[in-house]
């Protein structure tokens, strides 16, 4: 089974762009479909309101549970005192399986970190390229796992990728998805270095092609037990499923 780890959903409710503004899944659920992709983690857009965004991801997710899984969007920040709070909603109400938090909007912080080992969640954090946070991830939070997407830099930034590969080599349980990657030679050198048990595949959609980024796992040529693993198995044992 081929699992999307990484889709946004949902409307944002700013206007700098389509991550802010509108994750609607159309196009890409048909586009999935195409690729054989079967399950998606869905993540809101940016949003002042991850709590109501969060709400809208949930009505999404519930309208079909054997299609998608959600992780609970939170903002380090505007959100601190209440991270909990708003994480054990999403658990407990809406059946969201795993935390996510973006650098674009504040650093992670020890509070995320001890609400996903007190509810024993993965978290999602794009780092976008701070990839040295990975050390302190490690080494303070042993018992949680962190997801690093797209080797850690969106931006195509090779020396944070590349840095990258060595916390996904020395580390546990830090972890990196696919998504959005174009260095394709890191990408090899990744699975290489750490092994496949450390790549889930991502497709950072709507907004990028879901069979897009799946054919850039099937060009990697790995065994299709090492395969099976970065297209699904590797999220389910984090979600513990």
């Amino acid at each position: 089974m081929i699992i999307d780890c990484h889709c946004h959903a949902g409307e944002g409710d700013g206007f700098s762009g389509p991550w802010d503004s509108d994750a609607g899944l159309e196009r890409y659920l048909a586009r999935a479909r195409q690729a054989g992709i079967a399950r998606t983690v869905l993540l809101a857009a940016f949003h002042s309101d991850y709590a109501q965004a969060n709400r809208s991801v949930a009505r999404i997710v519930a309208a079909d549970p054997g299609r998608f899984y959600g992780f609970a969007f939170v903002h380090a920040q505007r959100d601190r005192g209440r991270v909990r709070a708003l994480v054990r909603v999403a658990v407990e109400e809406y059946g969201f399986v795993g935390i996510k938090l973006h650098r674009h909007d504040a650093r992670i912080s020890r509070e995320v970190c001890e609400t996903a080992r007190f509810f024993r969640l993965p978290v999602l954090y794009d780092v976008t390229g701070e990839v040295a946070v990975a050390e302190l991830l490690a080494s303070q939070f042993p018992d949680v796992n962190f997801i690093l997407p797209h080797l850690g830099s969106f931006a195509d930034d090779w020396s944070a990728q590349l840095a990258l590969v060595d916390h996904l080599a020395r580390h546990r349980n830090i972890f990196a998805d696919s998504a959005g990657v174009r260095r394709f030679d890191l990408l090899e050198m990744a699975v290489r270095r750490a092994g496949p048990h450390k790549l889930l595949f991502g497709s950072d959609g709507p907004w990028l092609h879901p069979g897009v980024e799946l054919a850039k796992i099937g060009m990697l040529g790995l065994a299709p037990d090492d395969e099976a693993l970065v297209l699904g198995q590797n999220l389910l044992r984090l979600i513990g499923h």
